[in-house]
């Protein structure tokens, strides 16, 4: 299992920001880099990719808020 977090330099200041949308269903098949989440902070939308590829288990549903480093999702080894 791979654990999907915020990036710590996704962005420069320690402000949050919130889940904009998921890109993939709860449960879906993922592949490594793809495109998995979009955020916003500050008014800039940013990307989260898969670290690893498996099935999806998403724990922050979109418009939570997020701090960088928060784990937001799962990847389960199928």
């Amino acid at each position: 299992m791979t654990d999907i977090t915020v990036p710590e330099d996704l962005w420069d200041s320690d402000d949050e920001g919130v889940i904009l949308m998921w890109t993939y269903a709860d449960g879906a098949l993922v592949e490594t880099g793809k495109l998995l989440a979009e955020l916003m902070v500050e008014k800039a939308q940013l990307e989260v990719t898969a670290p690893a590829s498996g099935r999806l288990r998403i724990l922050a549903p979109a418009d939570t808020v997020v701090r960088k480093g928060t784990v937001i999702g799962r990847i389960e080894t199928v």
